[in-house]
């Protein structure tokens, strides 16, 4: 499936994007062999700056925002990536326990966490939204300015684990953009039927 995207820009294609569209499939065949070799995190994002003459990256975000600016027509892409990075990572996973950032003011932010609790969910796992926010004692519900609801649940914690209630072992997933964390990465932790998924500076467990 190859998306249709919108764009404003209707004049003339230059050269570099010419050069680019006609290169694509030796593109795409170099990011997939780039990709078996060296695993890309389970989501990340680009910025490209376009000079024109020229085509660069200049930022690279290992724990991106703005899921809820993808079209309608990309949605299946995002989940049919979310499948296969499942795949490989943790095939047995059926539980999600996403994390996001203490932004329960910022209402644009949790559309974005919950257009990724959405593509998760459509690739086949348990999604359920917890917080660190000290605020937030009891499991609340947060309306959104589209007209939609995200609930956020208190984390528990237990002698080992880190997670929500009557939700079992989790696959952790921290949804944070913060500076300090850009190190961290993904580990699979085969400790459970389902697996388990944290992108914590530990192992897994908890003092």
């Amino acid at each position: 499936m190859v998306p249709h995207l919108v764009t404003a820009l209707t004049g003339p294609i230059n050269e570099l994007e010419q050069r680019i569209l006609e290169s694509m499939p030796a593109i795409e065949r170099w990011f997939r062999l780039e990709w078996m070799e060296h695993t890309p995190p389970i989501y990340t994002s680009v910025d490209l700056r376009n000079a024109g003459f020229k085509l660069a990256p200049v930022d690279t975000n290992l724990y991106p925002g703005g899921w809820n600016n993808l079209t309608t027509e990309m949605l299946p892409l995002a989940v049919q990536a979310g499948m296969a990075a499942i795949e490989k990572i943790c095939p047995e996973a059926k539980n999600l326990l996403l994390i996001p950032e203490n932004h329960t003011r910022n209402t644009f932010y949790l559309s974005n966490v919950v257009q990724l609790q959405r593509i998760f969910g459509q690739a086949g796992l348990n999604v359920r939204l917890g917080t660190l926010n000290p605020e937030i004692t009891e499991p609340t519900e947060v309306q959104l300015p589209n007209g939609e609801s995200v609930l956020l649940e208190p984390l528990v914690r237990t002698k080992h684990r880190l997670g929500l209630k009557n939700f079992g072992k989790e696959n952790s997933s921290r949804n944070s953009r913060r500076r300090h964390q850009a190190r961290l990465r993904y580990r699979p932790q085969p400790t459970s039927s389902t697996g388990i998924l944290t992108r914590f500076p530990f192992d897994g467990r908890l003092n």
